[in-house]
């Protein structure tokens, strides 16, 4: 067990630090502070973080800390606590180690004994789940999906509100694969949090489906499985599915509409009509 009196003792910290998500207005005083105490800032990318650090004008020594270099990285960061400077470690935007680097560095100070603070900020996934509209009482932050076919198969029954960070290159695969295999529910999409073309989309998947040209940092929030809420007669779902074919659909396009219809993942209603087990 390890107990850490943040500020009753002279031990070098690394301080954790939050920085702005857009809108360089909500860098905290104490934020700013720290960053201008520290020995040394440790950032993604030096040329987005010096534009940060100029506005405010804070000339502390900035290293680079990456991904790809994670592990090299934190042991040079941990000399440098060893050589008793205290250090910052800051992302591109928002919290450190949220679907950032910094894991690696975390541990390395805890186990050697060095204090660990959080220096509180913004963070996209809480600021764009609170406006959301969807329920915040509990709720799974996710970040980045490497494999959203495999991820979203695995939180199908998983009954709260879910989180997601996307790319503006990958955003309608994801929303098109979110429809396929979580059925037609509620979702919401936060672009470009905190700047001037600030933009919430509220709706459910299969309207999202449709929609064109989304730029910019994108957080999706979709809604849990409620079991409740999803009453399903398959017979009656055959039946629909039948009936828009009977009307010239094919079969791929009846069982998408009828998943539409239903607010059912297409995966289902498929694997119903074609008498397949799940």
């Amino acid at each position: 067990m390890i107990r850490q009196k943040s500020f009753e003792n002279d031990v070098p910290t690394l301080y954790l630090v939050a920085t702005p998500i857009g809108n360089l207005s909500e860098f905290t005083p104490r934020a700013i502070d720290t960053l201008k105490g520290v020995s040394v800032i440790a950032c993604e990318d030096t040329r987005t973080s010096r534009t940060l650090l100029e506005h405010y004008d804070i000339h502390t020594r900035l290293v680079s800390y990456h991904n790809f270099n994670e592990e090299d990285s934190a042991n040079g960061l941990l000399n440098l606590l060893n050589n008793g400077d205290s250090i910052a470690l800051i992302s591109d935007a928002g919290y450190p180690l949220v679907s950032d680097p910094g894991y690696e560095v975390v541990n390395k100070a805890i186990e050697s004994g060095f204090n660990v603070v959080t220096i509180s900020g913004p963070s996209a996934g809480v600021h764009a789940l609170v406006a959301s509209g969807l329920d915040t009482r509990h709720y799974l932050f996710y970040g980045f999906m490497n494999k959203p076919k495999k991820e979203l198969s695995d939180l199908v029954n998983f009954p709260y509100t879910m989180i997601f960070y996307e790319s503006p290159h990958r955003i309608m695969d994801t929303l098109n694969t979110a429809y396929e295999i979580l059925g037609d529910r509620k979702a919401v999409i936060a672009r470009e949090l905190t700047k001037k073309h600030e933009e919430y989309i509220r709706g459910r998947l299969s309207e999202m489906i449709e929609l064109e040209d989304l730029k910019g940092e994108i957080v999706l929030m979709i809604e849990g499985y409620n079991k409740k809420e999803i009453v399903i007669d398959f017979y009656q779902i055959k039946d629909m599915v039948d009936e828009y074919i009977g009307q010239g659909m094919s079969s791929k396009d009846a069982i998408k509409q009828v998943s539409k219809d239903c607010g059912i993942a297409k995966n289902d209603v498929y694997r119903e009509y074609h008498n397949l087990k799940s």
